[in-house]
């Protein structure tokens, strides 16, 4: 189990990820309000868990991961495609602010068990 200590100072690390995004994002050429718009839009990965469990982990993940969204970004900059930055800028800002909020990558378990430990309340 980690410590009350370690776990906060990766959530302040998580939120340095997301306030950088907030500064790339000003760096593409889109309007500001797009960033609130889109920034929820990576959710609906959770809807692979209509199907099961193993689906629904394996597709949250895949839209969660940054490597993923790093790529995307770094490609999308070097080839001047600002559409593929904007996708993979906002995965990522996506993810990092989950991870604010302890939300981790999911486990074929179930959706509360992630990467960072159990989310929701704990069964009894």
């Amino acid at each position: 189990m980690k410590s009350r200590s370690m776990s906060l100072l990766l959530r302040l690390e998580e939120l340095g990820f997301f306030i950088l995004t907030i500064y790339l994002f000003t760096l593409l050429p889109y309007p500001w309000w797009l960033y609130p718009l889109l920034l929820f839009v990576p959710d609906i990965s959770i809807l692979g868990y209509m199907i099961n469990s193993t689906t629904g982990a394996y597709l949250y993940n895949f839209i969660h991961h940054r490597g993923i969204s790093m790529i995307l970004y770094a490609a999308g900059m070097l080839l001047g495609t600002y559409l593929m930055a904007l996708v993979g800028l906002i995965l990522f800002a996506h993810s990092s602010l989950d991870r604010v909020f302890g939300y981790g990558l999911k486990h074929t378990e179930g959706f509360h068990e992630t990467h960072l430990g159990r989310i929701g309340k704990k069964e009894e």
